[in-house]
């Protein structure tokens, strides 16, 4: 495309030099840039994109994307585009240079605290199983429609995003569910997304040591369907809301009919409504009523929380075009997330589960759900990350001593923090006195799992997913699933063990 087509997807952008020169690719990393490319310099957090201009130029940038004006010192031989807002070129001239391939998919955003992952897991196996090709991004995995391959963020850059996003075209993906951080609703990562329906799960204590106030995370939540009401293109997306959220409550109050709107939960005024919750150890089955219409859900996943998932997948699969019903009967087939609520092992009676809980509500969520399967005894294993949210450990302590019988309080990702300190904080939320430090991940879960009985349930929580544990200054493989098959594996025999 040429320099001035691409322009025009940059309203109120001032441009000098030479505007019929064609442009091949944009990125911000001046490492990247080539003959054709264009950068765009970003000011970060740690570093300011306009201090390596002069390298982006030498290296053969056809044009430059800044937010301040041009200087002698690059020459004329450069473009210069001059806009207000970087991140926000950057998105849309990488939407523009991939030729806008959302347009072509029915997509489907899911935002929230908790359950991205697993809605987003959900909707793509409705989709891939009615629509028959489908493609997925998130925390855990990103599927084209034909590869699968582990993800490295929530929320992609918005250049590796809309490549993805045309991988899936080129590919005959027919839609895509996907993950929507706040981090990249805040930096600007989805603009030019043109969503069919973007979910809001809920909201809970997450993030404040990025957005600082609940009140700043649920503005940038909020603003993805703000976005939804801007948007170009023939679509007329459907916001999907959890109406059972007093978030989501308020979001759909402040939408009011600006934007079709569709609810999900459990009270007698939403479009997706749960009733008569039954599970147990093998899955959950509960009644949904649509429109006048009831059908029985059946799910291999359990909690109350994995309900409210399936009814966000089945919403935003129903918003993108496909039949309630259909959906309905690939829900009896859906997938085991990896790390949420994941089943990795049953022993002499008792059971392990590894579970990615790292908010206060999403750990009382999933030991309130192990807690109705009548366990004996409830042993978690927690700790909480380092440089991140420090508010939220004391409430974690709180929460996991009250739900739990025994407590193993353990190391999570420390990053640069020392673990006894962290540790130490979550201590002064714990209520029950029933707990135990053990700093080193790995004893803790073998200690977990030594001490079990027959009839209890061992929750492993806070990494889920997740292959590493990041240090200081190290970084190891560590996969709470793997380590616990371990400790089942060399789990002592009981003493009356005649063998």
């Amino acid at each position: 495309m040429t320099l001035r087509e691409l322009t025009s997807y940059l309203p109120k952008s001032v441009a000098s030099g030479d505007l019929g020169k064609s442009a091949i690719d944009v990125t911000s990393d001046s490492r990247e840039v080539k003959e054709g490319f264009i950068f765009v310099a970003i000011r970060g957090n740690e570093s300011d994109g306009h201090k390596y201009i002069s390298q982006a130029v030498e290296a053969g940038a056809v044009a430059i994307v800044a937010e301040i004006a041009p200087d002698e010192r690059w020459g004329n031989d450069c473009t210069w585009i001059h806009v207000k807002n970087s991140r926000l070129a950057l998105a849309s001239l990488a939407n523009a240079l991939q030729g806008q391939p959302s347009a072509s998919l029915k997509v489907i955003g899911v935002t929230g605290t908790n359950g991205k992952t697993t809605t987003t897991y959900l909707a793509h196996h409705i989709m891939q199983t009615v629509l028959r090709r489908a493609g997925l991004m998130g925390t855990v995995k990103f599927h084209d429609g034909i590869e699968e391959v582990d993800a490295t963020h929530t929320t992609p850059g918005p250049v590796e995003l809309q490549k993805a996003l045309k991988s899936m075209v080129d590919n005959e993906c027919r839609g895509v569910a996907m993950e929507v951080s706040s981090h990249g609703i805040e930096q600007n990562r989805v603009e030019g997304v043109q969503f069919d329906a973007a979910v809001f799960t809920n909201l809970t204590q997450d993030h404040l040591d990025y957005h600082g106030s609940m009140e700043a995370y649920f503005g940038a939540k909020k603003r993805l369907f703000a976005q939804l009401k801007m948007q170009e293109g023939k679509k007329k997306p459907v916001a999907v809301i959890n109406l059972d959220d007093r978030h989501g409550e308020s979001l759909v109050k402040e939408l009011g009919d600006q934007i079709k709107v569709t609810t999900y939960g459990m009270g007698a005024h939403c479009d997706f409504k749960a009733s008569k919750i039954r599970q147990t150890m093998q899955g959950t089955e509960f009644q949904l009523d649509n429109r006048g219409k009831s059908f029985l859900v059946r799910t291999p996943l359990i909690g109350r929380f994995n309900v409210y998932n399936a009814l966000a997948a089945i919403a935003s699969c129903a918003a993108v075009g496909v039949k309630v019903r259909d959906a309905v009967q690939a829900m009896a087939e859906a997938p085991q997330v990896p790390g949420r609520m994941e089943l990795v092992g049953f022993k002499e009676g008792f059971s392990v589960f590894v579970d990615y809980a790292h908010t206060p509500d999403a750990l009382q969520n999933v030991c309130t759900t192990l807690k109705e399967l009548e366990p004996n005894r409830l042993i978690t294993v927690f700790g909480c990350g380092g440089d991140r949210d420090q508010k939220k450990r004391p409430l974690m302590g709180e929460v996991a001593s009250e739900n739990s019988n025994i407590c193993l309080i353990t190391s999570d990702n420390p990053r640069s923090e020392n673990p006894e300190d962290i540790i130490a904080m979550i201590e002064k939320g714990m209520k029950n006195k029933q707990y135990r430090v053990i700093a080193d991940r790995e004893e803790a879960i073998r200690a977990a799992v030594n001490i079990a009985d027959k009839g209890d349930v061992v929750l492993i929580a806070g990494k889920g997913h997740e292959t590493y544990q990041q240090f200081a200054d190290d970084k190891i493989d560590f996969d709470d699933r793997q380590v616990a098959r371990w400790a089942l594996r060399d789990r002592p025999a009981p003493k009356n063990d005649k063998r």
